[in-house]
């Protein structure tokens, strides 16, 4: 096959690079910044121009080239090609064609444009490595028109009644997707250190979000009422909330899909936003790339994988090391240090 499923990672030998490995490798072709899809350790990185900042913050001092979207990048006679997968800014799938075989590796990808990401695009090849982190009927997002609707009009109330509006969101991607499409109107907005860190990164490359206060000690606790406070998956529960004194806990995911799922999380209000596609947009990515054989690596993937047999797919489950929005959790307290 043109692409091999590795211990180290999704591998291309005519081309010997690796995309997205979980192991140290020679070169590696990475998808996006999150933390389960670009590791430290690779000798090259290439990664799409958007990505590039937010790797190296993550990172450091690696070797990273970069390439436009659509730009053709030849590698041993091997054709890569990065088309716009709408997770997060700088986002990718990796087309790989060589010989008339083509495959397309989407990483983690959504549908829907939500106005700060580069908009997903379908892309026709033989072979789909796809997720299915949400890859359950009863995942049908909302249009994030209204899901904001909902967070704006709560931040409202909360102020009314005096509170301080402390909604959780992960440091990449999911805290500018919010930023970018609140009412910045209503009041100020507080960030959690590790999510400033981010939108510092972001704001360098040109990319207008709403004016940010970073918390520190040094602010007064009787500035923050009527406020909104963005803060990390991790700082809920934490000493670090108590700072703001009469407060409502909201939660952006996709799993407050789940019934249970906010009471768990001991969460006031949880809204339904995901930067991964859901039930029906998988089904739509899928059927877009006119693709025979699919690969779902994470999420829901036995039952995913039964039900695509069921439409006439060949599908097969790969074990890989992606883990989706529980990574990402994870990556969201990368820089707790910073959370005074």
């Amino acid at each position: 096959m043109l692409l091999e499923f590795t211990e180290k990672g999704i591998y291309c030998p005519p081309a010997k690079v690796y995309i997205d490995p979980w192991r140290p490798v020679e070169r590696a072709l990475i998808t996006h910044g999150h933390a389960d899809h670009s590791r430290w350790g690779h000798q090259y990185y290439l990664s799409t121009k958007t990505a590039k900042p937010v790797i190296r913050h993550r990172l450091g001092p690696i070797k990273i080239e970069t390439v436009e979207y659509g730009e053709r990048r030849n590698i041993n006679g091997v054709n890569f090609t990065f088309f716009p997968a709408g997770h997060i800014i700088g986002s990718a799938q990796i087309r790989v064609e060589h010989k008339g075989e083509i495959w397309v590796v989407s990483g983690d990808y959504k549908l829907e444009d939500d106005g700060i990401s580069e908009a997903f695009v379908p892309v026709k090849c033989h072979n789909f490595i796809t997720e299915c982190t949400f890859g359950l009927p009863v995942y049908k997002w909302k249009a994030q028109e209204e899901v904001f609707a909902e967070i704006n009009d709560w931040w409202r109330k909360n102020q009314e009644e005096g509170k301080v509006s402390v909604l959780s969101a992960y440091a990449l991607g999911k805290a500018q997707r919010i930023l970018h499409n609140l009412d910045a109107s209503i009041g100020k907005i507080y960030t959690h250190g590790a999510v400033e860190n981010t939108n510092e990164v972001i704001r360098k490359q040109g990319i207008a979000l709403p004016d940010t206060i970073r918390v520190t000690p040094t602010i007064p606790k009787k500035e923050y009422p009527g406020s909104l406070v963005l803060a990390t998956p991790s700082a809920l529960g934490s000493p670090w909330v108590k700072k703001f004194g009469t407060t409502s806990l909201g939660i952006a995911s996709g799993w407050m899909a789940l019934r249970g799922a906010r009471r768990r999380r001991a969460a006031d209000r949880g809204f339904v936003l995901s930067d991964h596609a859901d039930w029906d947009g998988l089904n739509q990515a899928i059927a877009d790339t006119g693709a025979e054989r699919i690969f779902v690596t994470h999420g829901y993937t036995d039952i995913f994988r039964k039900w695509l047999e069921e439409q006439g797919y060949e599908a097969h489950v790969v074990s890989t090391e992606f883990e989706g929005e529980l990574t990402e959790m994870k990556e969201s307290s990368e820089g707790e240090e910073d959370n005074e």
